[in-house]
């Protein structure tokens, strides 16, 4: 059953009319996302899962607008999973732009917002070089875990990687051990371990076979 469903999938750029089903993929899978909860949480759970829907929404749409890689794989015609790549040809972290700050800052809070600023400096700043990509998110669809789907996702992103000649490689801050180990299983090594906010995890990098 599963090399059938490996065997009916395919990697694609998502069109617009994906992005509504993307974004909920991605609120179903970081719903209970450590970083997530210390950013956006403050006590209430009705006004956290509006802030993380907000949240996801004004970034899938920045990413969209911004013309990066909003991967999706289908399983012949379902959308069951989601990678979304940022480079740094585009402002990160504390320079980030004014209209991207104003609608997050409508959608999550002040505080929220600066949580979400603070974790990319911190990752910028630990990656090898400026011409690396950030793996912002990556999720599966939750009713279609354990079909081989992630690994074939996590495959996607690295043969996006590869065939991009300035970039030297890409980042993805992890923070589950299940996570960790599916990326190193994948070609990802440990460059550094990173705490943001209250939140441990591993800074892996994966180096492009342009880069090799």
């Amino acid at each position: 059953m599963e090399n059938q469903a490996m065997e009916e999938c395919r990697a694609v750029y998502l069109t617009a009319e994906d992005l509504r089903i993307a974004a909920s993929i991605l609120y179903n899978a970081y719903h209970d996302d450590p970083f997530f909860i210390e950013a956006l949480f403050t006590g209430d759970q009705t006004q956290y899962e509006q802030k993380l829907r907000g949240a996801i929404r004004e970034e899938l749409n920045e990413l969209w607008q911004q013309e990066q890689a909003l991967i999706g794989m289908f399983a012949g015609a379902r959308l069951v999973g989601v990678a979304c790549i940022v480079t740094q040809q585009v402002p990160l972290g504390e320079a980030r732009y004014w209209h991207w700050r104003l609608k997050m800052l409508l959608s999550a809070g002040w505080q929220s917002t600066q949580a979400l600023i603070n974790k990319e400096n911190q990752i910028i700043e630990n990656l090898p070089s400026k011409q690396c990509g950030i793996l912002q998110f990556i999720a599966i669809a939750n009713n279609e875990q354990g079909k081989g789907y992630g690994g074939l996702l996590v495959n996607a992103v690295l043969s996006w990687c590869d065939e991009q000649p300035h970039l030297d490689g890409i980042g993805v801050f992890a923070n589950h051990s299940a996570h960790i180990k599916l990326f190193t299983h994948h070609g990802f090594e440990m460059i550094e371990p990173l705490t943001i906010g209250k939140v441990s995890g591993e800074l892996l990098f994966y180096r492009g076979l342009v880069n090799e």
